[in-house]
């Protein structure tokens, strides 16, 4: 299987992986899924219930699981839950099985966009915008490690976001 088959979206929650993921897969004529919607259809429970009864590591399991599933599928753009690049063995899943696509984005604007969303439970907390400038200094450095293709979506449109994925693959593909 090429890793031309499979791309992966990676990055911060509010960052757009889905609906950037949902129209990329449109254009390049493949099967989209969303991780976080998989598990939840696998588990018969909402993110939020399985962090409240599950916690955060019972969470991360039903995560893995669903990407080793979903990794190895063929021709598919995949949108992952924005801490699965937290497990080493995720991080190789992704890398081995497809282009990896970080989408970056300025703290202010992951403010901006999770503000009023109820169902993220990291961000349940009297420090909204506190909390995401820490996950983004945890995190950031293993998204830029584990990206073939990094896309900084502040202030530039859906289509020129996936016009320059678009870009970036056609140039990993000639290499």
């Amino acid at each position: 299987m090429s890793k031309a088959e499979n791309i992966f979206l990676i990055g911060p929650m509010g960052v757009g992986k889905t609906t950037i993921g949902r129209r990329l897969a449109k254009r390049l004529e493949k099967k989209f899924y969303d991780s976080d919607k998989e598990i939840e259809k696998e588990t018969g429970a909402s993110i939020s219930l399985i962090f409240d009864i599950e916690g955060e590591p019972g969470f991360r399991e039903w995560e893995s699981k669903v990407l080793d599933e979903l990794t190895s599928k063929k021709g598919v753009v995949l949108a992952t839950g924005g801490g699965a690049i937290l497990s080493a063995s995720n991080r190789r899943m992704l890398s081995i099985r497809g282009i990896v696509t970080y989408l970056s984005a300025s703290p202010d604007l992951l403010m901006k966009r999770t503000a009023y969303d109820s169902s993220r439970p990291l961000l349940e907390t009297d420090d909204r915008f506190g909390k995401i400038k820490s996950l983004l200094k945890e995190r950031g450095p293993i998204y830029r490690r584990t990206a073939d293709i990094t896309v900084n979506i502040d202030n530039i449109t859906t289509k020129k976001i996936i016009n320059l994925i678009c870009e970036e693959i056609d140039q990993l593909c000639k290499k």
